[in-house]
Order: C-alpha cells, then sequence, then structure tokens
C-alpha cells in the first residue's frame, strides 16, 4: 500500500471576522481540498491567516495564525508547500486602499520564498486606481494557477496583460458546499416546521409545482430568508424592501426570518426593516430574526429552511442557489448581477432603484411556483456545483506533478 504524500497550504483570505459569507467560502476550500486530495492520495494540511486564529482554528480544525503578524506569516509560508489566494472579493478599491496591497504582498512573500501561488476563484474589481493595475499584473504573471468567479474579473484582469489562457473562470467556491445532515434547529424555528420530514429537509415542505396548500393545511408559513445590508446612507432601499415584504404578507401568510450575514451591520439593517413592517399578525403572517452564527453551516441550514430568499448579500443567493431555494437578489453591486446572470436571472432591484411591488408579486410567484424554479434551474445548478471544485483539483494536480 502506497502511503499518502502529505502537502501543506497557506490560505490566504478575509479570515476570521465572522462574515458568513467569507467563512462560508473558507469552508467550502477546506473541503474541497480534503476532497481532491484524498482522492488523488495526498493528504492537505491547510494553514488559514486569520485576523482570530483562535476562533478560526476552534471553528474549523486547522492550524491558524494572525494574518497581521507578518514574521508568523512569513514562517507559515516559509514551511509549506504554497499559497492559496482567495476566494472573495480580495483584489479591489471600492472599500479603502489597503485591500490590494495586502493580498498581493502576502502573495509576493510566497514568491520570494520561491512557493507556488494559486489564486482560487476570487472577485478581482473594481480596480479604480490605475497604479495598482501593473502590481496585480506583475504578481499574477508569477502564479501557477488563477481563476476568477465571474466573466467580468476575467475581463479586468485579461486587461492588465494576462493571457487569456492563463485565467480560468469558476463559480464561486459556496456554490460547491455540502450541508451535514445532522444539524440542531434554532429554538425560535422549531415551532412550525416539520422537524421529522421524510426528505431529510428541516424545513417547510416545498410542493411540487409550488402552492401554499400543504403549508395551510399543517398550520405552518412559508419561511422567507431576508438578507440585508447597510448601503446608502438614507436607507431608502430598506425602507422599500420593507413595503415590498408587508404587502407580500397581505397577500399571503408567512414567517418573514432575516438572516444577518455581518454583525453587527446587518443585524441593524434587519432591525429598522421589521420595525417598518407593520402588524403582520393581523394578517397571519410572522417574523423573526437569526442569532448570529458561530460556522458557516448553520447559516447554511438556516437558508435550505427558506421557500424563499430574498437577499442583498452576494452569500445570501449563493447559498439559496446552492439549496435550491428559490430567490431574489437586490443589487448593490455588479457582483449581484453577475451572480444572477450566471443563474440565467436579474435583480429584482437595485438600491438605487427598487418597486415594493415588484418585490411583492415577484416573491408571491416564486412562493407558488418554486417547484417550476427549481426544475429549471437545477442543470444550472448542478453545472455550478461541479464547476466549484475545479480549483481544488488543478491546485491537487499541480501540486502532485511537483512531487
Amino acid at each position: 500500500m502506497v502511503a499518502a504524500s502529505s502537502k501543506t497550504l497557506v490560505l490566504s483570505g478575509y479570515y476570521g471576522y465572522r462574515n458568513s459569507g467569507d467563512e462560508a467560502v473558507l469552508q467550502s476550500i477546506l473541503s474541497a481540498l480534503e476532497h481532491e486530495g484524498q482522492a488523488a492520495g495526498m493528504k492537505i494540511t491547510p494553514v488559514v491567516l486569520s485576523i482570530d486564529p483562535e476562533w478560526t482554528s476552534r471553528t474549523y480544525g486547522v492550524k491558524s495564525v494572525h494574518r497581521m503578524k507578518l514574521a508568523e506569516v512569513r514562517n507559515a509560508i516559509k514551511n509549506s508547500d504554497g499559497l492559496i489566494s482567495g476566494g472573495g472579493s480580495l483584489l479591489q478599491d471600492a472599500t479603502g486602499l489597503g485591500s490590494i496591497p495586502y493580498y498581493l504582498g502576502i502573495i509576493k512573500i510566497a514568491q520570494w520564498l520561491g512557493k507556488p501561488t494559486f489564486i482560487y476563484a476570487q472577485g478581482v474589481g473594481p480596480v479604480r486606481r490605475k497604479l495598482f493595475r501593473p502590481f496585480i499584473a506583475s504578481v499574477f504573471r508569477r502564479c501557477e494557477y488563477i481563476s476568477v468567479r465571474d466573466p467580468e474579473s476575467a475581463e479586468l484582469v485579461r486587461s492588465m496583460g494576462i493571457r487569456k489562457g492563463d485565467v480560468q473562470v469558476v463559480p464561486d467556491p459556496v456554490m460547491g458546499i455540502v450541508l451535514p445532515e445532522k444539524e440542531t434547529v434554532p429554538a425560535d424555528l422549531q415551532n412550525g416546521l416539520d422537524l421529522e420530514s421524510d426528505a431529510g429537509l428541516e424545513s417547510n415542505p416545498r410542493v411540487e409545482g409550488g402552492g401554499f396548500s400543504s403549508a395551510a393545511d399543517s398550520g405552518e408559513l412559508p419561511v422567507v430568508g431576508v438578507s440585508v445590508r447597510l448601503w446608502n446612507s438614507e436607507r431608502t432601499e430598506l425602507a422599500k424592501l420593507a413595503e415590498g415584504l408587508a404587502s407580500l404578507s397581505r397577500r399571503v401568510p408567512v414567517h418573514i426570518r432575516f438572516l444577518p450575514f455581518h454583525f453587527p451591520g446587518d443585524d441593524e439593517a434587519s432591525r429598522f426593516v421589521m420595525e417598518r413592517l407593520g402588524n403582520l399578525a393581523e394578517h397571519g403572517s410572522t417574523v423573526s430574526i437569526a442569532a448570529e452564527t458561530e460556522h458557516p453551516y448553520e447559516m447554511l441550514r438556516e437558508v435550505s429552511r427558506c421557500r424563499l430568499l430574498v437577499g442583498m448579500r452576494l452569500h445570501s443567493l449563493i447559498y439559496a442557489a446552492s439549496q435550491e431555494v428559490p430567490l431574489l437578489g437586490v443589487s448593490y453591486d455588479p457582483k449581484i448581477d453577475q451572480f444572477m446572470g450566471r443563474l440565467g436571472s436579474v435583480p429584482v432591484g437595485t438600491t438605487e432603484e427598487l418597486d415594493p411591488r415588484i418585490v411583492a408579486s415577484q416573491a408571491e410567484r416564486l412562493l407558488l411556483e418554486g417547484g417550476v424554479w427549481r426544475k429549471s434551474h437545477a442543470p444550472k445548478i448542478s453545472e455550478l456545483k461541479r464547476e466549484a471544485r475545479i480549483p481544488a483539483q488543478r491546485i491537487v494536480e499541480l501540486l502532485q506533478s511537483k512531487g
């Protein structure tokens, strides 16, 4: 029996900040590397760069070092077999000037130390400051493998001088995440949920073809998950979304369940909307908000119980698609439009232009026609799930070729 080879990989990303979306990216990459490594007879030992290494080690059962202690980072990379940068929107200057220099700097350290570097399903851009572009191009040219999560990122990288054949477009890693079968159910969701579902989905029953008859007959309410974030200072889009959700609740009884992906901002945004929903009980509806979660699987489980997801956060939409939950996206950033486009759809509105009447009517339609939505989207979702593992496959192949 041939002993499995062993490789250590350092992972660089926006990890340890307890943003559910970015933590899901990490979990997805860890799972994909483990799966592909086992298939190739290779044991992969990850070392995660994190703002909170103790929490990251405890949560994922991996070794972790502080991302801002460069001596520790350098030592971890020196003792590794390579560096993965990604996924997520790391190389962009929309949120400040520090992100691009930091993540390029980590990659550059690995390259100086002679380690192979891999770009894993990143969303690149916007890069508004032209001075960053030659630096990105210089670092990328020395990478062993480059994958980005959308065609727009690929086009931006190619415009910097990277050859078309050197950039692979793949889905966001979270499309490949697999939800473990056994999970606990939050206490505030236990009432009205079918915990003994034969389908193994601790969720509202999905009636083939849609409709509300099953939920109504059993006294259950279809759960409408809502993921919002703070964006416009006037919060006009949140007020309009509240109006649309209130209108939906008057049309059909629903359980509106707010899902904050990033604390405290998303929690604040959620409560802002909740305060403007009015008296839902008089129409037979109810509202609740999820507590902060430790592990991305907990939020993924929340989304899996929904009959519909209305989301601003990109990863709330990706969670929904991965669980085949019908979704409505509200765009605040091109990455939302890009992901919806990969599903063959468009956002229900934007933070600049959101019509409450359209939100209500589209939400009602998807609740009624959930089975139709799943059937029409199943082939594309299956394709995206398969493609989401490609970067891990390629990295394992490249590591094998190096012996």
